[in-house]
């Protein structure tokens, strides 16, 4: 039985797969918050640059957390990146995050969250490749990867190895 499940899971894995483009790798770095290291991240393109979000996607970032951290904890810091940059109202941040609550998981040490922004404007995510839903707002996807990307993103290191800038 345990054999059919390793199996199953397997093809199902395989048929996500075959979903995505093939990915290189723009940038990549590690996330801390004092003393503790929270995240991998990477940023892929299909050619390995980003320019922005609407010729370089659709875009792919990478998030492999060294800690476990609750799904509340991640919605809430997603929500304060949102207010420290302030391009997004109040209301529609609290909209995204009920939405991201249906979404999301807990992640525990060595989980993988990637979010897929495509052409279109919707983003993918996925916890340890299995896609967990689509958010169709097409707003929602830029204030989604600014918090990592914008210019004033509140981790200028990891931005500038995200997008390997000198």
């Amino acid at each position: 039985m345990r054999r059919r499940c390793s199996a199953i899971l397997a093809l199902l894995f395989s048929f996500n797969l075959l979903a995505m483009p093939d990915f290189t790798t723009v940038g990549q770095g590690s996330y801390r918050y004092l003393f503790w290291q929270l995240y991998d991240a990477r940023l892929a393109t299909t050619d390995g640059k980003f320019i922005d979000y609407a010729t370089s996607s659709p875009l792919l970032l990478e998030l492999t957390y060294k800690r476990d951290i609750s799904k509340q904890q991640f919605i809430d810091a997603t929500v304060d990146e949102w207010q420290k940059l302030g391009f997004t109202i109040t209301e529609q941040q609290q909209q995204w995050a009920k939405l991201l609550q249906t979404l999301w998981q807990d992640v525990t040490e060595g989980d993988t969250l990637a979010a897929l922004l495509q052409p279109d404007g919707k983003v993918t995510f996925y916890l340890n490749g299995v896609e967990t839903g689509v958010v169709d707002d097409v707003t929602f996807g830029a204030a989604f990867f600014d918090i990592w990307l914008h210019p004033d993103t509140s981790a200028p290191k990891l931005r500038r190895e995200l997008i390997a800038a000198p």
